[in-house]
């Protein structure tokens, strides 16, 4: 029984981490349809609303309400959600436009490669699942 725990444990991390690179990716993208907008911040999906969001899945336990100060951040029923941020420090253009292309494309790169890793991990569970299923005909 705590390998279907494990099991459902390890498909809903998973599921997060897919749901975060497409979110990742979908900022990224619209950083980079408002490359020329002037006065365009950049933004980016913040480490701390990525923490919140595993802390209300339930993928880390907070053992002291000291500690990270607890979940503020996500949505029902362990789905994971994060919001977008200015993205701090850059530097700015001349019409306020704070976009860098090379920053944007490697975010959608690292993203895509996040998301095609845990693809890859459910594919091969999957593909497990099913061997057990024909085996046993």
């Amino acid at each position: 029984m705590g390998e279907v725990k494990n099991d459902a444990a390890i498909m809903a991390a998973l599921g997060r981490q897919m749901t975060q690179a497409v979110q990742k990716q979908t900022v990224a993208a619209s950083n980079l349809a408002n490359l020329d907008t002037p006065g365009y911040r950049t933004l980016e999906v913040s480490f701390s609303d990525a923490l919140d969001s595993e802390l209300q899945a339930g993928v880390m336990t907070v053992t002291n309400s000291k500690h990270l100060g607890g979940p503020t951040v996500g949505a029902p029923n362990g789905a994971a959600t994060s919001e977008s941020a200015e993205a701090p420090d850059l530097a700015s253009r001349r019409d306020g436009n704070n976009v860098q292309i090379d920053r944007e494309l490697l975010s959608m790169s690292k993203a895509a490669a996040d998301f095609s890793a845990a693809q890859t991990v459910l594919a091969a569970k999957f593909r497990l699942v099913r061997y057990a299923i024909n085996e046993g005909r």
